[in-house]
């Protein structure tokens, strides 16, 4: 292809966020990757620039009434953006959607899989909807297509060692001679001093389970009737059959222990009415292809010898072939889509795409590796090509050199975060990106070197013969004192030891996740660290006022937009407008707080400064020793008011590890702590996991960069592979054992 037809989207002059005039031109029908420390403008080229402008300028294609239901995009500060197509982003957002959402569902295979039912099932049931239990006619009546109940969970609600006397009832209100209890002993043929295990099977049922009932009872001198039923039948009308969410809070707290949710007892789990799981092919009904590993359904489904049924089985290997093809074979079509991971979520989502005929496109990944095994890279990168090959503009932004190899074309942003960045630092080949000589370039050219020296474990905490989901039968120590790394390809079981079986018997655990740190846009880095406290302390002694005005939340929030900064207007039937208040300008305090100083700096403009400028401002003892940990973990670029709605997983992650850093002698568990973090940073992190060991800590991280698994004082890996070909211990040792490892799929790629 001659350089003289090829397009480009052409960037000129972006000023969002820290990004400095940059101008750019990304060939299209190419794929671009993005490259760059976390905070250098990467996202904001990519996301606040070009995904926001293509949105929007699709967005306007619509009417009035429809652009309502829609997201409003503000035009990017940007002199001009031209040659845009349409932008499909795929991000690593989970994917909500609650208990009626599964994998099946969400990637349209399950509407396929009963269409199949529907044609080729025998006994013939007939529509397709009778297969769906997200249709009325297709739930199973008892659990309304969820599969579980809700019910109370005896162990807990009584004792029967214990006679009523003794208070045999233990669920809330039936304490002994409380109105309750006196009601059920005065109102029932019981006798209050005997044992239950005594009881004869219908005293119990009636105790226990009783319908509604009147009876008179002597109540204060007088006869009255009064509403009696059984103590579990009561509980479960007043607590489970109707919404708990609507009973105060505090009534939830003291309800919830003696509920427990079960399979239900009609449908067994699987959701559907009688009528759709009596209809089988080749002696499997719908429930149970379901709940089969994608890698194993697309073998059971190829088997199908049907000639009505022929393209049906067509379009359905083609799909499952996708999620194959992807790494993801290893997932079942039943799994619920909020129990996916990120990086699974993202992959899920592409496989939409991959099925899709939509061309000329440009279709937009953040960080796709995540989550992925290095060995399953490739596979994404395959992804990435077939994309490109249909005729699509593909960009990324990626960390993991591994993906940054398949580019046509790089762009490294820096030369450091924030302030320090925002500019392009290199623009080419990934030939080029080696030899450029920016940090990307440099540290894409260093070895792997494993640790040698190890250290000794102070003790260990057993894992006893776990089970859980695709575990086998797994015992394992984990050593204590020292830096573990829980390792294995997508599915193979770490994060169900670790978060799941381990943090159920670690509670006390601090668990450093990816997950949203806070929604409300009135909580920023400085609320979460506990900095403002201090702060407002300080602008209160200096000043000799009171603390209050300080706040935004409080007394000082500027009146018009009640401390947000923004006011949002309502036109009717248009979407509300959001606009900078005009009062206090978007600083979100009165006038009169900003009067007051503190080192000659406004409460505002201490909220503007970035981690790193606060650090040389502030002499507050408390003060630096909390922005030093956010500025350990790679955070020196964040303003302290920015809301943390804004932030990304990985920096969501982060600042919780720097909030967290001063406890001492617990089990710190983080899950995947690279993500978004540049190669240069990773050298921060390591250190701070070592800091914390050495302070005493048991500090396991479950994790797929080579970097961090090199340097690990003991590895777990899990595997041999993901779903049922996984849930083992395949290694327990150091890096430099693990290398020798035939097993071990992790120690082939350390080598």
């Amino acid at each position: 292809m001659n350089e003289s037809n090829q397009e480009y989207i052409v960037i000129s002059g972006a000023r969002e966020n820290n990004l400095k005039n940059v101008s750019l031109r990304i060939p299209k029908r190419k794929i671009t990757i993005f490259t760059g420390v976390s905070g250098s403008g990467k996202s904001s080229i990519v996301f606040d620039t070009i995904a926001a402008e293509s949105q929007r300028l699709l967005n306007e294609n619509f009417s009035m009434f429809v652009r309502t239901f829609l997201p409003r995009f503000p035009q990017p500060d940007a002199d001009a953006l031209e040659n845009l197509s349409m932008a499909v982003i795929v991000d690593q957002n989970r994917l909500g959607g609650g208990s009626h959402s599964t994998m099946g569902t969400i990637t349209d295979i399950s509407p396929i899989l009963r269409l199949l039912f529907s044609r080729a099932g025998q006994p013939h049931v007939g529509p397709v909807n009778m297969f769906s239990f997200n249709d009325p006619q297709g739930m199973c009546p008892e659990c309304n297509g969820i599969g579980r109940r809700l019910g109370v969970d005896m162990s807990k609600a009584v004792d029967k060692s214990k006679s009523l006397n003794e208070g045999a009832i233990m669920l809330p209100g039936y304490t002994v001679d409380s109105l309750d209890w006196s009601m059920l002993v005065q109102s029932g043929p019981y006798d209050p001093a005997k044992k239950l295990s005594e009881y004869s099977d219908e005293e119990l049922e009636q105790l226990l389970y009783g319908k509604a009932r009147k009876v008179a009872t002597q109540f204060g001198g007088k006869m009255i009737n009064i509403t009696v039923e059984g103590v579990i039948e009561k509980f479960t009308n007043k607590y489970i059959k109707q919404d708990l969410k609507t009973k105060s809070e505090r009534t939830q707290q003291t309800v919830a222990p003696f509920i427990t949710e079960g399979t239900c007892s009609s449908c067994h789990g699987a959701r559907l009415g009688q009528a759709a799981l009596n209809c089988r092919i080749n002696g499997h009904n719908i429930a149970e292809l379901s709940a089969m590993e994608v890698g194993q359904l697309i073998r059971v489904i190829r088997e199908i010898d049907d000639a009505i049924a022929a393209p049906v089985v067509n379009a359905l290997s083609e799909r499952l072939q996708h999620l194959v093809d992807i790494g993801l074979d290893y997932l079942t079509l039943d799994r619920e889509t909020d129990t996916l991971s990120g990086g699974e979520s993202q992959r899920v989502k592409m496989v939409k795409h991959l099925s899709g005929s939509l061309v000329d496109v440009t279709y937009i990944f953040d960080e796709p590796s995540v989550g992925l095994h290095p060995r399953d890279v490739h596979r994404l990168n395959e992804l990435l090509k077939k994309l490109r090959d249909k005729g699509n503009t593909v960009i990324v932004v990626e960390h993991d050199p591994d993906v940054i190899k398949v580019a046509d074309h790089v762009v490294d942003v820096g030369p450091h975060a924030g302030s320090h960045g925002g500019t392009i630092v290199f623009e080419g080949t990934f030939q080029g990106l080696l030899e450029s000589g920016t940090l990307t370039g440099t540290h894409m050219k260093r070895p792997l070197q494993l640790k040698n020296d190890c250290r000794q474990p102070t003790g260990k905490l057993p894992i006893k013969e776990a089970t859980l989901h695709n575990l086998r039968n797994v015992s394992v120590d984990i050593p204590t004192g020292v830096l573990t790394l829980v390792t294995g390809v997508a599915g193979s079981g770490k994060s169900t030891l670790i978060n799941d079986v381990f943090l159920g018997q670690h509670p006390d655990a601090i668990v450093i996740d990816q997950s949203a740190v806070g929604v409300s846009t009135r909580s920023n880095p400085a609320t979460y660290t506990g900095i403002m406290d201090d702060v407002r302390k300080a602008f209160a002694s200096a000043n000799k006022v009171n603390q209050g005005l300080f706040s935004f939340n409080s007394k000082g929030a500027c009146e018009n937009c009640q401390g947000l900064g923004v006011v949002y207007t309502d036109i009717g039937y248009l979407d509300s407008v959001k606009l900078p208040c005009e009062v206090c300008g978007g600083k979100r305090f009165k006038e009169e707080v900003l009067e007051y100083k503190l080192n000659g700096k406004s409460i505002a403009e201490v909220l503007e400064m970035t981690v790193e400028q606060a650090l040389d401002f502030f002499q507050l003892k408390e003060v630096v020793r909390k922005l030093q940990a956010m500025s350990d973990v790679g955070l020196n670029y964040i303003t302290l008011g920015q809301p943390l709605s804004t932030l990304s997983g990985g920096e969501c992650q982060r600042i919780k590890l720097a909030s967290e850093l001063h406890k001492k002698g617990s089990i710190y568990v983080m899950d995947e702590p690279t993500t978004g973090l540049h190669m240069s940073d990773i050298g921060h992190l390591l250190a701070i996991m070592n800091r914390l060991v050495d302070a005493g800590n048991t500090v396991i991280v479950i994790e797929h960069n080579l970097d961090v698994i090199s340097q690990a004082d003991w590895i777990i890996d899990m595997g041999p592979d993901g779903g049922s070909k996984g849930g083992q211990v395949v290694f327990e040792g150091t890096p430099s054992q693990i290398i020798h490892e035939q097993q071990s799929i992790t120690g082939r790629y350390l080598k």
